[in-house]
C-alpha cells in the first residue's frame, strides 16, 4: 500500500508538471511599465496618411493602473536607411515629437501622423506627481509602421517596364547591324532611338502635367482660419506663443499660457485641446488634450515634416463661459534630400535596365548561333 501511495504522488506530481509546462503561470513584472495601444492597429497604419491615436497607460508591477503620473515623451522617427530610403529622407533619424504632460489617471493620449514607414522609437520617462508614490522609471517602446502597398506596386510596375524595354532594346542591338550606304546608323538602331525619344517626351509631359495639377489643387485647398494668438474673456486670458518659422527635420516649440484675467495669476489644471493642421490639404497632423501646469502653461515640441505652412490651434472652454480659441500660422522651410540619395535610387533602376539590355543582346546572339548550327 505504501508503494502505491508513493506511485500515486509521483504520478500526480508528473501530471501537475506537464500541465504547468503547457500552461505556465503569468509572471508579474518586476517594476512598473508603460502599455501602449494604437488606433488603428500599427499593421493598418499608412505612412503620411491619417493621424494615429496613441494611448499610453502606466501600470504597477501587478498590472494595475498608476495614478498621478507625469509623462516625458520623445517620439523618434526610424533610423536612416541610405540604401532603401523613404519618401522623406530628411525626416529619418530625427525627433518627431516631445511632450511633457500630466496624467492624473495614468493614461496619456495623443494623435500623430507617421510620415514614413519603419520602426519608430517612443521613449517614456514616468515620474510621480506625488513624491514617493512610486519609483520613477524609463521605457522605450517600438512602433513598427509598414510601407504603403502602392509603393511596392508602383516599384514592381516600373521594374517590369525597365526589364521589358531593356530586353527588347538588347534584342534589337544584338541583331544584324550592317550600315547601308547613306545611313549613319543601322535601321533597327534608328527605330529604337526614335521609340525611346517618343517615350521620354511622353514621360516628361506626364510628370510636368501631374505636378502642375497637384500644385493647383494645393493652392485651391489652402485656407487659413483667422484667429488671434491672444484671447480674453471675463475670467481667462489665453496666449499662444512659440516658433512661427520651422524647418523640416527639426522640432518647433509651441506654448499655451493661461492667466486669470482679473488677478493675472496663472490658471492651473485647465484643459486645453491643441492641434496642428497642414494647410495645403487641411489635414490634422497632431492633436493632444492636456492640462496646464503650475505656471499655467502647456508646452510641446513637434516637427512639421510636411514642408508646408501649418496652423497651430488651441481651444479652452471655461467652466461658465464660451470656448476661446487661439491660433497662429507656422511657415515651414522645406529641405531637399541630398543629391547622393537621388543617385542611389537612379543607380538601382539604371542597373536593372543595363542588365536587361545585356540579357537581350546575349539571348539574341545565342539564338542566332543556334539557328546557324541547326541550318548546317
Amino acid at each position: 500500500m505504501r508503494n502505491l501511495k508513493y506511485v500515486g504522488l509521483a504520478l500526480a506530481a508528473s501530471l501537475v508538471s506537464v500541465f504547468l509546462w503547457f500552461n505556465p503561470l503569468p509572471s508579474p513584472a518586476s517594476q512598473p511599465t508603460v502599455q501602449v495601444q494604437t488606433e488603428p492597429a500599427l499593421s493598418q497604419v499608412i505612412p503620411d496618411e491619417a493621424s494615429v491615436r496613441v494611448a499610453l497607460q502606466a501600470v504597477d508591477p501587478m498590472g494595475q493602473p498608476l495614478s498621478d503620473v507625469r509623462f516625458q515623451l520623445q517620439l523618434l522617427t526610424p533610423a536612416k536607411t541610405p540604401w532603401f530610403t523613404s519618401d522623406f529622407p530628411i525626416v529619418e533619424g530625427t525627433k518627431l515629437l516631445e511632450l511633457n504632460a500630466k496624467a492624473p489617471s495614468g493614461k496619456l493620449e495623443f494623435e500623430q501622423v507617421m510620415p514614413i514607414r519603419g520602426n519608430y522609437m517612443l521613449k517614456a520617462q514616468v515620474t510621480p506627481l506625488v513624491a514617493g508614490a512610486f519609483e520613477p522609471f524609463e521605457q522605450s517602446l517600438k512602433l513598427s509602421v509598414p510601407e504603403r502597398f502602392v509603393k511596392y506596386r508602383n516599384a514592381a510596375i516600373l521594374i517590369g517596364i525597365l526589364i521589358l524595354v531593356g530586353g527588347v532594346s538588347g534584342w534589337i542591338i544584338g541583331g544584324d547591324q550592317t550600315v547601308q550606304d547613306g545611313e549613319i546608323a543601322p535601321q533597327p538602331i534608328r527605330l529604337l532611338l526614335s521609340a525611346v525619344t517618343v517615350l521620354a517626351i511622353a514621360v516628361l509631359l506626364f510628370v510636368n502635367i501631374s505636378a502642375e495639377l497637384a500644385s493647383a489643387h494645393a493652392r485651391e485647398e489652402t485656407q487659413t482660419t483667422t484667429t488671434l494668438s491672444v484671447q480674453r474673456s471675463q475670467d481667462l486670458e489665453i496666449r499662444l506663443s512659440g516658433d512661427q518659422r520651422a524647418t523640416v527635420g527639426r522640432l518647433a516649440s509651441q506654448t499655451i499660457q493661461i492667466f486669470n484675467a482679473k488677478t493675472g495669476n496663472p490658471e492651473v489644471n485647465v484643459i486645453v485641446n491643441a492641434k496642428s493642421i497642414a494647410l495645403e490639404d487641411n489635414k490634422q497632423m497632431f492633436a493632444y488634450q492636456g492640462s496646464t501646469d503650475d505656471q499655467g502653461k502647456l508646452t510641446w515640441n513637434e516637427q512639421f515634416f510636411d514642408g508646408a505652412p501649418h496652423q497651430v490651434i488651441a481651444e479652452v472652454t471655461p467652466p461658465n463661459g464660451v470656448a476661446l480659441q487661439v491660433s497662429h500660422e507656422v511657415e515651414v522651410e522645406r529641405i531637399e534630400p541630398p543629391l547622393y540619395i537621388r543617385f542611389i535610387s537612379l543607380s538601382y533602376y539604371t542597373g536593372i535596365f543595363a542588365l536587361s539590355l545585356l540579357a537581350g543582346i546575349w539571348f539574341h546572339r545565342r539564338s542566332s548561333r543556334s539557328s546557324i548550327l541547326f541550318s548546317r
